[in-house]
C-alpha cells in the first residue's frame, strides 16, 4: 500500500499543472538510441549493473542512480545525457542537486562558484580532474590563498561526468573532509563512432538588457584502435546588478561617540548648530537611534567572456588502452562598479571653523528627523551631509591547463594495471582602480521606501555639477595567484576468490603529487594620489561626466539618475594600473609562495557475498601520506626592520584507514554505512603568508604559521535506500564528524603602524580624508595553531521519481527532490551586551533542492529550485558594542528549460535563470530583540542581479 501511495500521489500533483500540454504530445516516444559507454570509474564496485535505456534529462539520471546503486560508499553522479551534453550550463549549479551540497555564488556574474559540503567550508572539499588534484580560482577569489576550485572557470559542455564521493575511500586523494568531486572530460570510445555535436544560443539579462552568444562544437571519432576527440566552447556574458549598500553596519550616536567606539564606526550628530532641531525627540532617543555607516546607491556591470577547450587521442585495442587527455579554459571579467550616496561614517563637528563637512567640521546636522518605532532608523532631513561619487574599474583574467597521459593494461584475466601522469596550471590575475569624489556641507532628506533595496535621497545641490565636487581620491592594486600540480599515480587491480563463494579485488597503488601555489600583490596608491595631487581639482573636474558610465542601471524612483563621476577611459587611461603596479609596487607582507610535495601508498579491497541469503559489498583500506612543506615569504628583521626574503619549512604524516559496507536488504532496498579518517589542509594565508589583513573593514590582520597541521577528522556516514521502481529512489542518511587538531586562533593587541602594511589594506572606515590610517590605529593580530575538538553532524533525504507507469499524457513527468539539515561544528558564541549567550551558525542550517520535469515526444520542460537557510556573514562573529548580527539572508534560486526537438538532429532549446529575480542580501539583527530582526530594515548589501534568458539550438552531425 505504501508502495502505491508514494508512486501514485506526486505524480498526480504535479501532472495536474500540465494537462493542456501534455494531450497535445504523442503517446509513443521515438525510440532510444543506443546507449554510450560509461566512462570508466576509480571506486568500483563488484555489483552487476541495472541497465535501463532512457534519453535526454532522464537519461542522465538514471546513469547516476545505476552508479550510486552500484557503489560500495556514499557516492552521487551527475552524467551527460550523452556526450558532449551535460544537464547543466554550471558544473556547480548541477552540484547543488546533491544532497549535502551548498551552491556559493560569483558575486560580480550571479554564477555558480564554489560549493560547501555538509555544512563545511569551501576548501574542506577537494576536486580532482579524472583522478588528479586540481586548484584554480576566479573573480573575488584571486589572492585569497583558499584552497578549492572555481568552477565558473569552465563551461560544463567540456564534461562528461561528475562524480562526488561523501565517504571517505583509501584511493581517493586526501584533503576533502567534506568530500571528493571528480570530474571526468570524454573520450572518443565512450561513444565509438562518429559523432559530432553543436549549440549555438544568445543570453539575455533583463538587467543588463543586452543578447550574447554561447557556442559549443564537439568532434569525436574512431578507426580501429584510434580515436580523437576535441571540442570547444564560447561564451559571453554581461550582469547588471543594482541595490543597496550600508558597506560595514550600523550604528547609534551614542556608542559611536564614545572612547573606544561601540559599534562599526564613530559618529556624533552636531546637537549645538544653531539650526539643529530635534522634532520633537529627546536628544538621547536621537542618539539611540540607528544610521548606516554610508546611505548609498550600488550599481555595477560585469562583462565576462569564457573560452574552452577539451581534447582527447585514445588508442584502444585488446587488453591496452591509452588515452593523452587535455583541457584549456581562460575566463576574463571586466567589472565596472558606482557607488554614489551619503558618508555617515566618521562625522563629528569639532572644529565649526573649517570647512562644512571636512575634517573637524562633518558631523550631521538633526533638521527635521523620524524615528521608525520597529527598526530605530533614523531618518528625515540632516544638514552638512557629505556625498561621495566613486567608481571601480577592474579587469581579471584566470587562464586553466592541463594534459595527462592515462594507462590501463589487463595483463591477464583478473589483473589490471592503471597509471597516470597529468600536469596542470592556473595563472589568475586581478587589478583594479578605485576613484571618487565628494560633495561637501549640503542638506540631504533620506528614506528608505518600502523595501530598503531602492532607498530615496534628495537635496537642492546639483549632483551633475562637477564644480561641487572636491576631497578626490584614488587607490589601486593588483593581485596574481598561481597554481601548479604534478602527478604521477600507478595502481594494480587484483580480482581473487574466496572460499564460500565470496569473491575479491585488490587495489593498490603510489601517488606522488606535487602542488605549489604562489600570491603576489603590488599596491601604487601612494604614487596615483601624487599623481592626482600633481593634476589639481581643476583637471580632475574637467574629467567628470554626468551620463552615468553604466548603462539601464534600476534606481528605483527617488534616487537621483545622474550626478557627477568619472568614466573607465579616462580613470584607467590616466591612472593605468598596470604600469603604476609594477615591479617596485611590490608589497611582501602579502605576497608568499608555498609548495607541498604529497607522498602516498594505498592498499585497499572490494569484498561481495552471500549474508543470510542476501549480497553484502565491503571496501577495506588505509592511506598513508606524507607531506612535505616549503614556503618561501618575507620577514621583517634588520636594523631597519625591514622586509627580507625568509624560507620555513613543515612536515607531516598521515595514516588513514577507511571501511564501507552496503547490503541489500532485499532487492529494492539497501543499507549502507561507512567508517573512516580524512584531513583538510589549512589555507595557504594562514600557513604561509606572514602579516595580511583579511577583511579591509575590520581592524583585525593574520599571520601564518608553518608548522600546522592539517585537521583531522573521524567520518560515519550510515544511509538507508529504496530502489522502489526502475528511476526511482527514496533514501535517508545520517553523517558525523568529529575533528582534531581543529585550527584555533589565539590574539594580541598591535597596532596598525607595526604590522608594516601600505594604507590601503584598511578599507576607507579606518582612512582619514587623505586615505591615510593611523598608525596607532589599534589592531588585533590572530595567529593560528592545532587545538581542541569539534563535531558535525546531520542527516540527508532525497527523492527520485520517473512517472513512466502512469497513463498518457502523464507518463512524460519525474521529480527529484534532496533535503539536508547540518547541525554545524563551527557554530559560534555571541554575546550580548547584557551578557546573554547566543549562538550563531556560520553555515547554513539547511537547505533543499526540488527538480520537476517532463519528457515526451519530442518536447522536454524541467524547473529547479534550490535554496539555502541564513548564515553567518564572516568566520569572526563580535559583538563590537551595538548588539547587531551580520547574517547573510536565506535565499531561493528558481530556473527552468524547455526544448522541443524539431528533428532527431535538432533541438531548440529555451534557458531561464534566477527567474524570480532574487534578492541577494545580508543584514543586521538586533540579538537584543528590541528593534525587531532587521531582515527587511537593517540591509547591508541588498542586490538584484536580473532574470538571464537563453535561446539556441542543439544538434548533432
Amino acid at each position: 500500500m505504501q508502495k502505491k501511495i508514494l508512486a501514485a500521489a506526486l505524480p498526480l500533483a504535479l501532472a495536474a499543472a500540465y494537462p493542456a500540454l501534455a494531450q497535445q504530445l504523442p503517446a509513443t516516444p521515438p525510440a532510444a538510441p543506443e546507449a554510450p559507454e560509461a566512462p570508466p570509474i576509480a571506486p568500483d564496485s563488484l555489483a552487476a549493473p541495472t541497465t535501463v535505456v532512457v534519453t535526454g534529462f532522464r537519461s542522465s539520471l538514471q546513469k547516476a542512480l545505476n552508479l550510486k546503486q552500484q557503489a560500495i560508499g556514499v557516492r552521487d553522479s551527475i552524467v551527460a545525457e550523452d556526450i558532449g551534453k551535460f544537464p547543466e550550463a554550471n558544473v556547480a549549479e548541477s552540484l547543488q542537486r546533491v544532497p549535502g551540497v551548498i551552491l556559493n555564488r560569483d558575486d560580480s556574474s550571479g554564477e555558480g562558484q564554489r560549493i560547501s559540503i555538509r555544512g563545511l567550508p569551501t576548501e574542506y572539499s577537494i576536486t580532482t580532474l579524472n583522478g588528479a588534484p586540481v586548484n584554480t580560482t576566479s573573480t573575488s577569489t584571486i589572492g585569497s590563498a583558499a584552497r578549492g576550485f572555481n568552477y565558473d572557470v569552465f563551461a560544463s559542455e567540456l564534461f562528461g561526468r561528475v562524480d562526488f564521493y561523501k565517504s571517505p575511500l583509501a584511493e581517493l586523494t586526501e584533503g576533502g573532509m567534506g568530500g571528493v568531486v571528480d570530474l571526468q572530460t570524454p573520450r572518443p570510445f565512450d561513444s565509438p563512432r562518429r559523432t559530432i555535436r553543436y549549440a549555438l544560443s544568445g543570453a539575455y539579462n533583463t538587467s543588463a538588457r543586452e543578447a550574447d552568444p554561447t557556442g559549443f562544437a564537439l568532434y569525436s571519432n574512431t578507426w580501429g584502435p584510434w580515436g580523437f576527440l576535441a571540442g570547444v566552447a564560447h561564451s559571453k556574458a554581461v550582469n547588471n546588478r543594482s541595490g543597496f549598500e550600508a558597506t560595514g553596519g550600523y550604528n547609534s550616536s551614542a556608542n559611536g561617540s564614545r572612547n573606544p567606539v561601540l559599534g562599526n564606526f564613530a559618529l556624533a550628530l552636531d546637537y549645538d548648530h544653531p539650526r539643529a532641531n530635534l522634532s520633537g525627540y529627546s536628544r538621547e532617543q536621537i542618539d539611540n537611534a540607528l544610521l548606516p555607516r554610508i546611505y548609498r546607491y550600488y550599481g555595477s556591470q560585469n562583462r565576462r567572456s569564457r573560452d574552452g577547450l577539451v581534447s582527447s587521442l585514445q588508442f584502444k585495442q585488446g587488453n591496452l588502452d591509452l588515452s593523452l587527455d587535455g583541457l584549456y579554459s581562460q575566463l576574463e571579467n571586466s567589472r565596472d562598479e558606482l557607488y554614489y550616496g551619503l558618508l555617515i561614517r566618521n562625522t563629528r563637528t569639532t572644529n565649526r571653523n573649517a570647512p562644512p563637512g571636512t575634517a573637524g567640521h562633518n558631523g550631521l546636522v538633526p533638521l527635521d528627523v523620524h524615528i521608525d518605532p520597529a527598526s530605530n532608523l533614523l531618518t528625515g532631513t540632516f544638514g552638512n551631509t557629505s556625498y561621495s561619487s566613486g567608481v571601480t574599474y577592474g579587469d581579471d583574467k584566470t587562464r586553466f591547463g592541463y594534459l595527462a597521459l592515462n594507462g590501463r593494461w589487463s595483463a591477464r584475466p583478473g589483473l589490471v594495471v592503471t597509471g597516470q601522469l597529468s600536469a596542470n596550471n592556473s595563472k589568475a590575475t586581478s587589478y583594479s582602480d578605485t576613484m571618487s569624489g565628494q560633495i561637501f556641507g549640503v542638506d540631504s532628506t533620506i528614506d528608505y521606501g518600502d523595501d530598503h533595496v531602492y532607498p530615496s535621497m534628495s537635496s537642492t545641490i546639483d549632483y551633475t555639477n562637477p564644480a561641487n565636487f572636491s576631497g578626490f581620491d584614488i587607490t589601486t592594486g593588483w593581485t596574481r595567484e598561481t597554481d601548479k600540480g604534478r602527478q604521477a599515480r600507478l595502481v594494480l587491480d587484483y580480482d581473487y576468490d574466496l572460499f564460500g563463494g565470496w569473491s575479491g579485488r585488490l587495489k593498490t597503488g603510489l601517488v606522488y603529487v606535487d602542488t605549489s601555489k604562489s600570491i603576489e600583490k603590488r599596491n601604487a596608491s601612494a604614487a596615483m594620489k601624487a599623481k592626482m595631487v600633481a593634476l589639481g581639482d581643476a583637471s580632475i573636474r574637467g574629467s567628470m561626466v554626468s551620463v552615468l558610465p553604466i548603462p539601464d542601471l534600476d534606481m528605483g524612483p527617488g534616487w537621483p539618475n545622474r550626478f557627477g563621476t568619472f568614466g573607465r577611459d579616462y580613470v584607467l587611461g590616466t591612472f593605468d594600473p598596470l604600469a603604476y603596479n609594477d615591479g617596485a609596487a611590490f608589497t611582501p607582507a602579502q605576497s608568499f609562495g608555498a609548495s607541498e610535495k604529497v607522498s602516498t601508498g594505498f592498499v585497499q579491497s572490494d569484498l561481495k557475498g552471500q549474508v543470510l541469503g542476501r549480497e553484502l559489498r565491503l571496501n577495506a583500506g588505509v592511506r598513508w601520506s606524507r607531506t612535505e612543506l616549503d614556503i618561501d615569504n618575507f620577514k621583517r628583521s634588520g636594523a631597519g626592520n625591514a622586509y627580507l626574503p625568509n624560507t620555513e619549512q613543515g612536515k607531516y604524516k598521515n595514516l588513514l584507514p577507511a571501511v564501507s559496507a552496503a547490503y541489500d536488504l532485499n532487492d529494492e532496498l539497501i543499507f549502507r554505512t561507512s567508517w573512516g579518517k580524512t584531513i583538510s589542509r589549512a589555507s595557504l594565508s594562514i600557513i604561509a603568508a606572514q602579516t595580511v589583513i583579511p577583511n579591509p573593514f575590520d581592524n583585525t590582520a593574520t599571520a601564518g604559521n608553518p608548522n600546522l597541521k592539517p585537521q583531522e577528522s573521524k567520518n560515519f556516514d550510515t544511509s538507508l535506500e529504496w530502489y522502489f521502481r526502475p528511476g526511482s529512489l527514496l533514501s535517508a542518511a545520517y553523517f558525523k564528524k568529529k575533528l582534531s587538531d581543529a585550527t584555533v586562533s589565539a590574539t594580541t593587541n598591535t597596532t596598525f603602524g607595526a604590522l608594516g602594511l601600505p594604507d590601503s589594506a584598511l578599507g576607507a572606515l579606518f582612512q582619514d580624508s587623505s586615505g591615510r590610517v593611523d598608525p596607532n590605529l589599534p589592531m588585533v593580530l590572530r595567529t593560528f595553531s592545532n587545538a581542541g575538538e569539534q563535531t558535525l553532524k546531520g542527516y540527508e533525504v532525497a527523492y527520485q521519481q520517473d512517472f513512466s507507469f502512469l497513463p498518457d499524457p502523464f507518463k512524460g513527468f519525474g521529480a527529484l527532490a534532496s533535503y539536508t539539515r547540518i547541525d554545524p561544528f563551527n557554530s559560534m558564541r555571541w554575546i550580548t551586551n547584557a551578557g546573554r549567550e547566543i549562538e550563531v551558525n556560520s553555515v547554513p542550517k539547511y537547505a533543499y533542492s526540488v527538480t520537476t520535469y517532463y519528457e515526451r515526444g519530442p518536447l522536454a520542460m524541467r524547473l529547479s529550485y534550490n535554496y539555502k537557510d541564513r548564515s553567518l556573514h564572516g568566520d569572526n562573529p563580535r559583538n563590537n558594542g551595538d548588539d547587531l548580527i551580520r547574517w547573510r539572508a536565506a535565499r531561493g534560486y528558481l530556473d527552468g528549460t524547455i526544448s522541443y526537438k524539431l528533428s532527431e538532429n535538432l533541438e531548440l532549446r529555451l534557458d531561464a535563470l534566477n527567474l524570480t529575480d532574487t534578492l541577494a542580501y545580508d543584514y543586521f539583527e538586533d540579538a537584543s530583540g528590541r528593534f525587531g530582526s532587521g531582515k527587511h530594515t537593517r540591509m547591508d548589501y541588498a542586490k538584484y542581479d536580473g532574470r538571464t534568458i537563453k535561446i539556441g539550438i542543439r544538434g548533432k552531425l
